[in-house]
């Protein structure tokens, strides 16, 4: 059975690239467009990782992360982002890799492939 990710991202261009490449991939993919969405569709589909863009308007990242458990997040990100920033993003047990946009599609999918198998 095939791994499912979420894709949360408020730019449509941005889920069609990822949820292509994921799928390519082998991936089920399920998208959100906010991070409020995103834990809609988490508590609905379970997904077994979710690559969420880090900055969407709405409810910061920061206050949804802690109401996500048991799956692993990964930051997609195309801000460019301080090495303390990115450790305290990295805070949370289940944030498990920060994602610079623009990625390499391979990159994406390796990346992926490691914390999802």
């Amino acid at each position: 059975m095939a791994k499912k990710i979420l894709v949360v991202d408020d730019e449509p261009d941005n889920i069609t690239t990822v949820k292509a490449v994921m799928k390519k991939g082998g991936y089920d993919v399920v998208t959100a467009t906010s991070d409020d969405e995103a834990l809609k569709v988490w508590k609905k589909e379970k997904p077994d990782l979710i690559l969420m863009d880090i900055m969407m308007p709405g409810t910061p990242v920061k206050e949804i992360i802690p109401k996500i458990t048991n799956t692993k997040i990964a930051y997609l990100s195309v801000v460019r982002t301080s090495e303390a920033e990115k450790e305290d993003l990295m805070k949370s047990k289940n944030i498990v890799d920060f994602i610079q946009k623009p990625f390499d599609i391979n990159e994406l999918l390796s990346k992926v492939k490691k914390i999802v198998g």
